[in-house]
C-alpha cells in the first residue's frame, strides 16, 4: 500500500531541489505540509498541485544555458557587483 505522505527529503529528490528549498517553500505557503513532531510531511494528494508549478527538464536546461552565457559574457561585471 502506498504511503499517504512524503517527507521533505523525498519531495526534494522528486523536485531536484534541496531539502532547505522545500522548507522555504513550506514556510512561504507554496507547499502545503503537516508538521508532525520536528518533521514536515506532504500529502500525496497534494503532489499534483506541486508538480504542475515546477519547471520541465527542457526549461531547466534553457535556464542553465542562459545563466552560463550571462556569466561568460558579464562575469567580471557580476563579480564587481557582488563586492558592493
Amino acid at each position: 500500500m502506498d504511503k499517504m505522505f512524503v517527507s521533505t527529503n523525498e519531495l526534494a529528490k522528486m523536485l531536484g531541489i534541496s531539502r532547505i528549498a522545500v522548507y522555504k517553500q513550506i514556510r512561504s505557503g507554496k507547499i502545503k505540509a503537516t508538521k508532525r513532531g520536528r518533521n514536515f510531511f506532504i500529502e500525496r494528494s497534494d503532489l499534483n498541485n506541486i508538480f504542475k508549478n515546477t519547471l520541465t527538464e527542457k526549461e531547466k536546461t534553457e535556464i542553465k544555458k542562459a545563466v552560463q552565457k550571462t556569466v561568460q559574457d558579464f562575469g567580471e561585471t557580476l563579480r564587481l557587483l557582488g563586492k558592493t
